[in-house]
Parts: structure tokens; C-alpha cells; sequence
């Protein structure tokens, strides 16, 4: 699923520093601190009453009872979920985050739990593909700091696509039912989920394959980390195997999603 890196270089060395912060072991942690932005259906959003719900935010939840920890949950716009992990708001990030080299720079990562593909949608009948060629001369939604908008400003800008960056994927579903945008480009669960099955998505269809693209759109969603915490790194990594060997992270997938996603 889904950073500003202008100021990567200081995320690094932020990140390196912290190596040095003191780590408690795995049986001494309390409480998990998830850092999460929730416009992101059905990964993260939230209910008519408030109340977070989600894939994520139910696999975060089961992995704090497997480490009989208290969960809580830090909202955070998504392009600063990895500043607002190095400032310490937090202690993980549980946010549909892909795993990406460029990433791994500033912060560590869990193991893969899931992947997801990640598609174009558009107006039927649009013939719109997600190509530069097909693109060119049009108006592509994209949620800022995520590998959609960091493959489409790599491989569409430079051939003439107006990418444009929203700060919640919300926005870009509004503006995209309006007409101000020709296509968005997202996770295609979210884009099922959150649009293309609401009635704001009547009209609306994936355009195109899916598009691949291993080292811009990664490979895996994992829980991001502070570099160096290596106590919380493996009490979540024990966890999310026990919570995958059991079947539960599973039934959570059938739950919110129609195809398989689970990484073993």
C-alpha cells in the first residue's frame, strides 16, 4: 500500500542516531505505539462513529494481545509517517507502508505480512492506460508519500502526465467522481473497497493491468521501525508468524479482501 524525500538524508541520520537509544526486550514491552493514517479503506478508516477499522488495524490489534501489550493508535498524515516515527510519536508504523529500498534508509521493517496490487482506476469506457504513452496531457491522483506517487512521477511526469498528489486518498476519490481528475492510482483493494464498490464509484472501473515495478513499487507490507530497535523488531516478527501460522491474518484478509494477499 502507500514519503516526501526531500529530507532523507536527515531522516538517516536521525534514524542511525537512534541506534544508540536503549531498547527494552521483548517481554518487557508494554505498549505498542502504531502510527497509522486512515483514509485508506479497508486497510485503515474510520467508522461512522469514530472507531478505527481495518485490515491493518485488526492485525495490529491481534499482535498486541499475542504480546499481551496495550495498542495504541497515533494518526499521522502519511507522507510523515517516517518523520513522526524518528521524532518518536510512535514506535511502529502499521499503514499499508510497502517495503522499498529507498525506505529501508530511514527506518527497518518487520517481515512481509501482504502484498497488493496496484492499479489504475478511471471512467469506463476511458480507455485510459497505465502508461505514459496512454496518459500523457492528463490529470493522475495520487496520496503523497506512496510508492504510487513516487512510481508515477518517475515513470509518467517525465512524458507530459499531470501527477497530482492529494494528502488523503478521500480527496482524491472526491475529486476524481467530480471530474477534476481523469484517473487515480492506488492499491487496487483500496480502490475496490473505497471506491469502485461505494455509490461515489458508480461509473468508475480499474483501467488497464496491473502494474509491477519491483523496485519503485516494492515487493511487501511490512510494519516500519526505528533503525536499531531490535527488541520490538523481533517481538513483532514473532507475533505476525504465530498470528500467520494459526490462520488468523487469513481470516482477517477474507474479511476485507477478494483476493489472496497473505505473504507465508
Amino acid at each position: 500500500m502507500k514519503m516526501n524525500w526531500r529530507n532523507m538524508a536527515a531522516l538517516a541520520l536521525f534514524a542511525t542516531a537512534s541506534v544508540t537509544a536503549g531498547t527494552a526486550s521483548a517481554a518487557e514491552i508494554k505498549e505498542v505505539r502504531f502510527g497509522v493514517e486512515a483514509s485508506y479503506a479497508p486497510f485503515e478508516s474510520k467508522s461512522p462513529s469514530g472507531e478505527l477499522q481495518g485490515f491493518d488495524i485488526d492485525v495490529g490489534n491481534a499482535v498486541c494481545a499475542k504480546l499481551k501489550a496495550k495498542c495504541v493508535w497515533v494518526e499521522n498524515s502519511f507522507d510523515g509517517l517516517i518523520p513522526a516515527l524518528a521524532a518518536r510519536k510512535f514506535n511502529a508504523i502499521n499503514s499499508d507502508m510497502t517495503i522499498t529500498d529507498q525506505r529501508r534508509q530511514a527506518v527497518d521493517f518487520t517481515d512481509p505480512i501482504y502484498t497488493i496490487p496496484n492499479q489504475m482506476i478511471a471512467k469506463q469506457g476511458s480507455a485510459l492506460l497505465p502508461t505514459a504513452a496512454s496518459l500523457k496531457g492528463k490529470r493522475v491522483g495520487v496520496l503523497q508519500g506512496t510508492i504510487q506517487e513516487i512510481y508515477a512521477k518517475a515513470r509518467w511526469a517525465p512524458a507530459g502526465v499531470d501527477v497530482v498528489p492529494y494528502p488523503t486518498q478521500d480527496q482524491i476519490y472526491a475529486d476524481l467522481a467530480s471530474g477534476r481528475l481523469d484517473a487515480s492510482f492506488q492499491d487496487a483493494q483500496a480502490a475496490s473497497k473505497g471506491f469502485l464498490k461505494k455509490p461515489q464509484g458508480a461509473g468508475f472501473d480499474f483501467a488497464g493491468p496491473a502494474v509491477t515495478d519491483e523496485k519503485l513499487l516494492g515487493a511487501g507490507v511490512g510494519f516500519g521501525i526505528r533503525k536499531g530497535d531490535k527488541a520490538l523488531k523481533d517481538a513483532l516478527n514473532q507475533a505476525l508468524k504465530e498470528l500467520k501460522a494459526d490462520g488468523t491474518i487469513d481470516r482477517f484478509a477474507a474479511k476485507y479482501f477478494d483476493v489472496k494477499v497473505v505473504l507465508k
